[in-house]
């Protein structure tokens, strides 16, 4: 199972978060928002299938994301949680602790934000449109 989200870049982004990364439906970003690598998405959590959600609540779940921009591609792994509610109408994040919140769509991230290429990352702060799959096995 599958959800896909579009957003685009922003001359904000950094990817210089040590534990989140972020896509939001906002169509701003400020230099504080360093997690965030995506804005003005076309879907946020709360959009998603509940099949999806329910897959994504097992804790043995894998979920597996891409981001794809202006040709550079990362793909991160985290896992499910018993608690995901995926009730956000504007923000997904995914964390590489275990904290659970109404925007998080994954948990035990391999990276965050500043983990990303850098060419990415420079894309996305070029505004560059960026696609976002979420898969869970």
């Amino acid at each position: 199972m599958r959800e896909v989200l579009h957003a685009r870049g922003h001359e904000n982004v950094s990817g210089e978060h040590a534990s989140t990364f972020e896509v939001t439906t906002d169509d701003y970003l400020t230099p504080a928002g360093d997690c965030i690598l995506g804005v003005e998405a076309d879907r946020a959590p709360a959009d998603f299938d509940p099949a999806f959600v329910a897959a994504c609540r097992d804790a043995e779940a894998t979920i597996t994301a891409r981001f794809e921009a202006a040709g550079h591609v990362e793909t991160l792994t985290g896992r499910g949680d018993p608690e995901l509610s995926f009730e956000s109408d504007r923000s997904a994040v995914g964390r590489t602790s275990d904290y659970v919140d109404d925007r998080t769509i994954l948990v035990g991230a391999e990276f965050a934000a500043e983990g990303f290429d850098r060419e990415l990352v420079a894309a996305l702060a070029d505004g560059a449109e960026l696609t976002v799959t979420l898969s869970v096995e």
